[in-house]
């Protein structure tokens, strides 16, 4: 298995770990906080999934094309991401369309062999557009990782967190 095939495969298990973990979320979970001001549980998930966006808006335009909606703009101009105020059960579509159009980007460009947009001129990514891949994987842990523990601040039970960990499964394959 070469570099790409490994990091595509990493990236698509991502996916389906944050499939499993929306699959678990009942609309209670869904406003979940620390109660000292933090992140709800729906936040860190929209802010996962608006990542996507948010890069590929200055990545990779054409790519992000899809997951936004030209018919309505933000203070700066950009179009709204699509999913802005959907329902939080709706989060789902927005995941498998971000990450359909970051593979999408990342292999046009690998084939293209041109490198992303840089329009903060800092290096977005140079020596490869998979490594956005990898930073969507790193940052989606992250915020994985808070929601882990606000479900378990908010509750759940030892053996309702021990069920949620089953999604290790998914690396182990």
């Amino acid at each position: 298995m070469n570099e790409l095939t490994l990091l595509l495969d990493s990236f698509r298990r991502n996916g389906r770990v944050n499939g499993v973990l929306l699959g678990t979320l009942t609309p209670t979970d869904f406003e979940l906080s620390d109660g000292r001001g933090g992140w709800t549980v729906e936040r860190h998930l929209r802010h996962m999934a608006g990542f996507r966006v948010g890069w590929l808006w200055s990545l990779s335009r054409d790519h992000a094309g899809p997951l936004v909606d030209p018919t309505r703009q933000d203070a700066d101009g950009d179009p709204l991401w699509r999913w802005q105020e959907s329902p939080p059960g709706e989060l789902a579509a927005a995941f498998a369309a971000g990450d359909e159009a970051a593979v999408g980007a990342v292999q046009a460009h690998l084939d293209s062999g041109e490198p992303f947009a840089d329009p903060w001129n800092e290096g977005s990514y140079r020596s490869s557009p998979a490594h956005f891949l990898q930073h969507t994987i790193v940052h989606d842990s992250h915020h994985r990782g808070q929601i882990m523990a606000l479900l378990r601040l908010g509750g759940r039970t030892k053996e309702q967190m021990d069920a949620l960990e089953g999604h290790w499964a998914i690396w182990r394959e």
